[in-house]
């Protein structure tokens, strides 16, 4: 028997999908994907849904993950450490091999696997792939308990220079869903470990994406009384770090998500990667589920 009830609200929740299907036709969204959302099958199965839903109205996903834990949990089977500097990862050369293995291998291979079997079209890339990720060595500025800028050398970890915005463009043009492993080449072939929220950050930059999406372990940016704070502009933002809002390690993150917007992407968004299709909460709703950045004053 029909449940009226269940199915008007069927029809509303379309009814106010519809005129953001129609608005995001045919533009690039930048989803990156790590965290829970990466390790819990239920939130795995959600997020391949909601990026094949994304294709299927006509919007172009570009995904770019990450992959510390799987690293994390390898290093450990080979007896292998693993030393961290304000979260990121210091990188020798073993350990670099182990992250190509990782991210550019199974951790990738699983995340196109995952979306294919959901009715997509994945293709699997790393930042290696047709020089897509072009890099370069990335040195930590530190301060000292003196007050002193130290440069301490991470190993391969790099920094993004250029993204190859044809590749892309050339994936998308034969209906694919590019999803990327955030490793970059240098241009004497040098292979770095690139933080995969700055790799997100730049190929939507690059691309001139409609939104880029930061699926997270927290819920978005807070106020000082707790609420998610969104319909931020670049300069509240900016006003959110100087009086101290924003603090920690959720400075780096929409420090990312900023200079995104800063440089021709439409918005950004911070969104808690813990709920269940948490992209389409996002992109097809009203109130959407994150911290929303846009161009602004």
């Amino acid at each position: 028997m029909l449940d009226l009830a269940q199915a008007t609200q069927t029809a509303e929740v379309l009814t106010e999908a519809l005129p953001y299907i129609q608005r995001f036709e045919d533009k690039v969204m930048v989803v990156k994907y790590g965290g829970n959302a990466m390790t819990d099958p239920v939130l795995e199965s959600s997020f391949a849904r909601d990026i094949v839903l994304l294709k299927t109205v006509g919007i172009h996903p570009v995904v770019v993950h990450g992959g510390g834990p799987q690293v994390d949990s390898l290093l450990k089977e080979l007896g292998r450490t693993s030393e961290r500097i304000d979260g990121m990862r210091v990188t020798d050369r073993a350990t670099m091999d182990v992250v190509e293995m990782v991210l550019g291998g199974s951790v990738n291979k699983s995340i196109v696997n995952l979306i294919n079997q959901h009715g997509g079209r994945a293709i699997g890339l790393t930042g290696k792939d047709a020089s897509l990720i072009r890099a370069k060595k990335l040195m930590m500025h530190k301060i000292d308990d003196d007050g002193n800028m130290d440069m301490l050398d991470l190993g391969f970890v790099g920094d993004v220079v250029s993204i190859k915005k044809d590749v892309i463009d050339l994936m998308i043009a034969a209906n694919f869903i590019p999803v990327i492993a955030p490793l970059g080449v240098d241009e004497d072939g040098n292979t770095y470990n690139i933080n995969a929220d700055v790799v997100a950050g730049k190929v939507a930059e690059f691309m001139q994406a409609e939104k880029l999406i930061l699926l997270t372990n927290i819920k978005g940016v807070l106020d000082k009384n707790g609420n998610i704070a969104t319909g931020l502009t670049p300069s509240k933002v900016d006003d959110m770090i100087a009086d101290g809002t924003i603090s920690g390690g959720m400075i780096p993150k929409i420090s990312y998500a900023l200079e995104a917007v800063k440089n021709g992407v439409k918005s950004a968004v911070i969104v808690d990667g813990r709920v269940p299709h948490a992209t389409l909460l996002e992109v097809f709703t009203d109130k959407g589920v994150g911290t929303l950045i846009s161009q602004g004053s």
